[in-house]
């Protein structure tokens, strides 16, 4: 976590008093819109892990998100959003990084990441922080 005093984001856990602007945020600067995003699903989420949910701010001002959840066994990385007006600052690779520090403090090895096939501006991002497609995997859901 850097020091907004320069020019630099910080980041926190968010709360329980986040989460209509992390909703309105991720409207703004999220991909996709077949997701159930709600406060009560991310109330759950924090609620389970306080520090899953990282807010990037500057100036006092939410630009970025990720979620990191650890569950005891893997590192998990959802929902990496930059406000559009700051992409291609270094936001998106600070919210890894902190992630990545905080799965390591867990014991955690290895960080996957669900990132949408046709989000290619991001797969330029996850490409710069490291982090590599497994065409091994494919992904099987189920809705409950």
């Amino acid at each position: 976590m850097t020091d907004a005093t320069h020019g630099a984001p910080t980041v926190r856990t968010g709360t329980a008093q986040d989460l209509e602007a992390v909703l309105a945020f991720w409207s703004h600067a999220a991909e996709g819109t077949d997701r159930r995003d709600s406060e009560p699903a991310l109330r759950r989420l924090i609620e389970r892990d306080p520090e899953a949910l990282l807010i990037a701010e500057l100036d006092g001002r939410m630009v970025g998100t990720v979620i990191a959840g650890w569950d005891g066994w893997r590192c998990h990385l959802y929902r990496l959003a930059v406000d559009p007006a700051h992409r291609r600052r270094g936001i998106a690779r600070f919210l890894l990084d902190t992630a990545e520090k905080r799965f390591a403090e867990h014991g955690g090895m290895r960080a996957d990441a669900m990132v949408l096939d046709d989000n290619t501006l991001a797969h330029h991002a996850w490409t710069a922080a490291g982090y590599v497609r497994q065409p091994q995997w494919g992904r099987w859901v189920k809705p409950l």
